[in-house]
């Protein structure tokens, strides 16, 4: 036991001296073309930072995709959403990448998924291969590149992540990507945060007029400010090849010549990753559809991006002093946008307080809240909002108003309904739905227990309840029944369901299951005859197809090869 500890050790000590210093040459591109991003890493995205970069495919589907370096395969998930069919490679020195939305993998590695897939008699399988049954070397062709998951278009998602699985950004291991276009500004905002705070004589948020220089720089209108006050900036980059909004690589803010704030995307862990919504004007992005970056940290905000933070990165502004603030903007190939902020200090003769919507339902982040009422509770668990929040909640029938979607969410709050007045057949078809564009409902993961109905959210909205009695619909895409097929590649069904959705699908020819791969962007499910388990002349093909509310529905049909 002692030697067993003692080797493990070693190796793990091992690994991490490897790691300490980050090696520029080890990791080959994983793509045999010119490398163009469609995202970059750290990229910020809906309640996450983008963990890799997206290399552009040329829009195509099935280019080959290489190990970076030797290794085996340590992972593989496949599943309907996120990555879609991914892999994972272990590395001798302690890293792993990763490889996303393939299309299909390397004949060896496909067999062996398939195997385990038609023994467990599902498509979305995650497996674990021993470090000796799947070996890759250097420049090995390991997969396709594809459109899988919830790819917005063809793409290879490619990570880099360090012993402890936080992902880094795969340019620090010199992937090269040709970028001479300094990062784009849109826009600058400042905000007073203290309560006597204010900016040209107002409390809110507002905007800083910009003008571009000669040189490229920025330079903005004097602000007239007392108080402790902040920045945050709209900021994207555009590297070579592509038109694409991608995200920076680094923020540097200094006050009087000395550094306050600096904002880094080197590493983070995914266990931090939904802080982003602290990191950004959440209220903004809400309604603007655009992320201001706050140039300065929040209470409780934990995101390891953060570098040389002085005083959370605000400024306190006295009366008659003169400030200079500067930011700086740069990407990883070192191309950078300057913006000079004067700031004067200036009590004004009149203040216009900030605004604060005051509700009945005052919840402090740190501590937990309930409300109950119409037959509906509500439970908040310390820590679910980040910051103390008067929040707008109203009940009518089976419907609550649970605020708006202008404040974030980081852990699960849950909703409840009270069901008793329901028959046990109209509870079978029901669920809890949040109400979205024009009222359309859109299901939420109902958990039933006897005549109490709960859901867990992350998102503020309306949410009532709703019962589904259509069930699934199914259709033959590239056959008829009783039709011969012989040259067909693959068999495709489409199914839907218009509103709690899918939850699950089966197929069997002759009375054998089959595997079907479901592509919900296109709502196809589809059969590959190179699986070779279809080897009959006369078929009998049945799907079942059933929604998240226990409707089935059932298409059977014939069809022939030779």
């Amino acid at each position: 036991m002692k030697k067993t500890f003692a080797l493990i050790l070693l190796l793990f000590t091992a690994a991490t001296q490897a790691q300490s210093k980050i090696p520029s040459d080890f990791f080959q591109n994983p793509l045999n073309v010119d490398l163009v991003l469609s995202g970059t890493f750290g990229e910020l995205r809906s309640n996450h930072f983008h963990s890799g970069m997206d290399i552009k495919t040329q829009q195509r589907e099935g280019l080959p995709v290489v190990a970076a370096a030797d290794g085996f395969v340590s992972r593989i998930n496949i599943q309907h959403y996120g990555y879609g069919k991914a892999l994972y490679i272990q590395h001798p020195n302690g890293y792993t990448t990763v490889y996303g939305h393939l299309q299909k993998f390397s004949p060896e590695i496909e067999a062996y998924i398939k195997k385990q897939q038609y023994a467990k008699e599902t498509y979305e399988i995650e497996l674990f291969p021993k470090a000796d049954e799947l070996k890759v070397t250097a420049s090995e062709l390991v997969a396709l590149s594809g459109n899988t998951g919830g790819s917005g278009g063809p793409h290879l998602h490619f990570e880099i992540r360090d012993g402890q699985q936080r992902p880094m950004n795969p340019k620090l291991f010199g992937i090269e990507i040709k970028d001479t276009q300094a990062p784009t500004v849109n826009s600058l905002y400042v905000y007073p945060l203290g309560e006597n705070a204010h900016v040209n004589g107002s409390g809110e948020r507002q905007r800083v007029k910009l003008t571009l220089l000669k040189d490229g720089s920025f330079k903005a209108e004097q602000l007239n400010a007392c108080g402790e006050i902040a920045f945050g900036v709209n900021t994207v980059d555009k590297q070579d090849g592509a038109p694409n909004n991608n995200g920076i690589y680094q923020i540097d803010a200094v006050l009087n010549g000395d550094s306050i704030f600096q904002l880094n995307f080197d590493r983070f862990s995914f266990s931090e990753t939904r802080h982003l919504n602290q990191m950004i004007d959440y209220e903004y992005f809400s309604n603007n559809k655009s992320r201001i970056t706050r140039l300065y940290v929040q209470p409780s905000n934990p995101l390891s991006v953060y570098r040389n933070v002085v005083d959370k990165g605000t400024i306190t502004i006295q009366d008659s002093l003169t400030y200079l603030y500067n930011i700086t903007i740069r990407d990883f190939a070192g191309n950078e946008r300057l913006i000079r902020v004067p700031i004067k200090g200036e009590q004004p003769t009149d203040k216009i307080s900030k605004k604060i919507n005051e509700t009945d339902y005052l919840v402090k982040a740190n501590e937990a809240f309930n409300v109950e009422e119409n037959g509906i509770d509500v439970y908040i668990p310390k820590g679910s909002l980040y910051e103390d929040t008067y929040l707008d909640i109203s009940f009518t029938g089976d419907t609550i108003h649970f605020h708006q979607d202008d404040t974030p969410i980081h852990s699960n709050i849950t909703i409840g309904f009270n069901v008793s007045e329901y028959s046990e057949e109209n509870k079978e078809k029901m669920f809890i739905a949040r109400l979205g564009y024009r009222g359309r409902p859109s299901y939420s993961s109902t958990y039933k227990k006897g005549n109490r109905f709960t859901t867990g959210v992350r998102t503020f909205g309306d949410y009532t309840l709703v019962a589904d009695i259509k069930p699934p619909f199914i259709s033959p895409v590239n056959f008829k029944d009783g039709q011969w097929i012989s040259s067909n590649n693959n068999i495709k069904v489409r199914i839907t369901d218009d509103l709690s959705g899918i939850k699950s699908y089966r197929a069997t020819v002759n009375g054998k299951f089959i595997l079907m791969e479901y592509e919900y962007k296109n709502n196809t499910l589809t059969h590959d005859f190179s699986d070779a388990v279809v080897t009959d002349t006369e078929n009998k093909l049945k799907v079942i197809v059933t929604d998240n509310v226990g409707n089935s529905n059932t298409y059977e049909a014939t069809f022939f090869r030779k």
